[in-house]
């Protein structure tokens, strides 16, 4: 929803720029070809994830997309999601994570800042990565327990495609606590769907825009 309605803003207002929405949506729902714990499952790109966790789905649907989305040779990739349990844990129902390449962090959480939204920028440790390992695929669905928030957003980053032999700069937003207001409204937030991050990413577009004059 977030990233249609970005991408529908950004054409409204005429924004000159160019911004793709992939939409990596699924329905949750058992059946007899359900995945399974210890399945290997190969992700879109030849990649293959062994699922230690079938709660952890979400992230596959969004290496698919990933992995699809860097064929088009994008000049940033930026994915929202409402990822984890751990999000929430960790900053709360009002402030999202945002994490990636420093420097589209740091401006993705720049125009956060200016969109009057919160967003706190969250490490990627380079240590995670052997956390993810598996015997029998390229990688696992899950990682390092502790640090929770961590542990997916590294998992997504291997699914970022190259440009050139560099990988296309990439930013991870997980929005699972500010997605959904179960309180009372408060300030321009509504009950219910609040539109986290659409905000952010218009004003991150507009920040493309000016650059570009």
């Amino acid at each position: 929803a977030v990233v249609l309605n970005t991408v529908l803003a950004i054409a409204e207002l005429g924004l000159p720029v160019k911004a793709t929405g992939w939409l990596c949506l699924a329905e949750n729902m058992p059946s007899g070809t359900a995945q399974r714990p210890s399945d290997v499952l190969a992700v879109y790109g030849g990649k293959t994830v062994e699922v230690l966790n079938t709660d952890a789905g979400g992230r596959l649907v969004m290496a698919d997309g990933l992995a699809a989305a860097s064929e088009e040779a994008p000049d940033v990739l930026i994915d929202v999601a409402t990822l984890t349990g751990a999000q929430m844990v960790a900053l709360g129902s009002r402030v999202g994570a945002v994490m990636g390449d420093d420097g589209a962090r740091d401006a993705v959480k720049a125009a956060a800042g200016r969109a009057g939204e919160l967003f706190w920028p969250v490490p990627l440790p380079d240590e995670l990565r052997p956390s993810l390992d598996s015997q029998v695929a390229d990688l696992a669905n899950m990682g390092e327990k502790f640090g929770g928030i961590m542990p997916p957003a590294v998992f997504l980053r291997e699914f970022v495609g190259e440009v050139r032999g560099e990988r296309i700069p990439w930013a991870h937003l997980d929005i699972a606590g500010p997605a959904f207001n179960e309180g009372t409204a408060y300030g321009y937030t509504p009950k219910e769907g609040t539109g986290m991050a659409v905000r952010t990413l218009l004003a991150y577009a507009e920040d493309v825009a000016a650059r570009a004059r």
